[in-house]
């Protein structure tokens, strides 16, 4: 089956951001699927009219993760391959696109990962989060992860769809990380692509949900458990 792509927008209370980034994703790509996780803050009113566009909408908030659950099992019954997930809120260049899918059309079974840009706007605590992070991601053995917290990336459906169907975790802010550890773990193909990022100032419109206590914890319990589990599998006999 040829691959069929859409554009996956997972989208929590995104203002007047998510209307901007759907309007430039879909100058770029005609199936632009937006999941709206519990927003109450009316920003789904604002989207335009279009005959790609499809939104989603979850009853409650339950997560980054969550939402792209939801997508992927629709994008499946729409018979999609693939699945370009970005951010609502305006971080992520939709002028990039193009670049994602024609990396993918070389190599449909690998994942194509956003390598980010970094300008001056970029947040300190986030740039030594990533690092950090990245190193972790290195030691589980995953060593061809550029950027593992990054959320501008292309996925082969199929494969995602089985590893988060395999737990109840990689619902939150640990989707990222863990998704990509997972898939490598599987033998999945990675590609990096560099691209911009920008963060917008609060005046601006810019909206972060990530909680620095909360999700930070989140993420240290995600690093345990998949060392863990990275432990075990080295202990398994080899096939005979």
């Amino acid at each position: 089956m040829s691959p069929r792509y859409v554009i996956l927008l997972p989208s929590y209370n995104s203002g007047k951001m998510l209307a901007q980034t759907v309007r430039s994703a879909l100058r770029v790509w005609s199936d632009v699927w937006v999941v709206i996780d519990g927003s109450d803050d009316g920003s789904d009113l604002d989207l335009p009219y279009h005959d790609g566009l499809r939104v989603i909408r979850r009853s409650e908030n339950g997560g980054k993760g969550a939402a792209v659950f939801d997508g992927l099992a629709a994008a499946r019954q729409a018979k999609f391959t693939h699945a370009l997930i970005m951010d609502a809120d305006g971080q992520h260049d939709a002028s990039c696109i193009m670049s994602f899918i024609s990396s993918s059309r070389e190599l449909p079974e690998s994942m194509v990962l956003g390598a980010p840009r970094f300008g001056p706007d970029a947040p300190l605590e986030r740039i030594w989060g990533r690092k950090i992070a990245n190193f972790l991601v290195r030691r589980l053995g995953s060593r061809g992860i550029g950027d593992s917290l990054f959320g501008f990336r292309l996925y082969p459906i199929e494969p995602l769809w089985q590893v988060m169907q395999a737990t109840r975790h990689m619902r939150g802010f640990d989707f990222e990380p863990e998704a990509v550890i997972r898939m490598a773990w599987l033998g999945t193909d990675i590609r990096n692509l560099s691209v911009p990022v920008r963060y917008f100032r609060k005046s601006e419109g810019g909206i972060s949900h990530f909680n620095y206590g909360r999700d930070n914890l989140l993420l240290a319990r995600m690093f345990v458990r998949l060392g863990l589990s990275s432990f075990k599998r080295s202990f398994r006999p080899c096939p005979r």
